[in-house]
């Protein structure tokens, strides 16, 4: 997608995406090594009942899906940050994730004209619609002439 193609109040989805189990260790192991994703016997006796994805293997999983849907060949260079980020349930191995990302703003910078500001809220559901992410994050796009 193009900067032109997006507009306040749009509704973007994309998926579904899922993790084995083994996908979930051998990134916690890299990445989170924290017993509850990727330690299962442990993690069965503990407060999840289970294995948990990382919550930043589910940012890493949210990421993907909104490059594929919107920022791949776009004019997207970037973002300053995130207003916030929240992991209100976990991701579980087979869980089937659908991104959603709704368009809060898009516009063009009044000082600076050839740069495009996005505001979008992304969020993934599991299947039965069970929220397991939701952030707001500025995205920047170059509106100058392409090279």
């Amino acid at each position: 997608m193009n900067f032109s193609d997006l507009h306040a109040g749009q509704v973007i989805e994309h998926g579904p995406v899922s993790l084995t189990e083994d996908e979930m260790i051998a990134f916690a192991r890299a990445y989170d090594p924290q017993w509850f994703h990727v330690d299962a016997e442990r993690a069965r006796a503990g407060r999840w009942g289970g294995l948990i994805a990382s919550g930043w293997q589910t940012c890493g999983l949210a990421m993907r899906l909104a490059t594929e849907a919107v920022l791949s060949d776009s004019e997207s260079f970037g973002s300053p940050g995130l207003a916030w980020l929240r992991w209100p349930s976990p991701v579980r191995a087979g869980d089937q994730l659908t991104f959603r990302a709704d368009v809060i703003e898009a516009r063009v910078s009044a000082s600076k004209p050839t740069l495009g500001i996005v505001v979008w809220r992304w969020r993934l559901l599991a299947d039965e619609g069970r929220e397991v992410l939701d952030l707001e994050a500025t995205s920047f796009f170059d509106l100058g002439p392409r090279p």
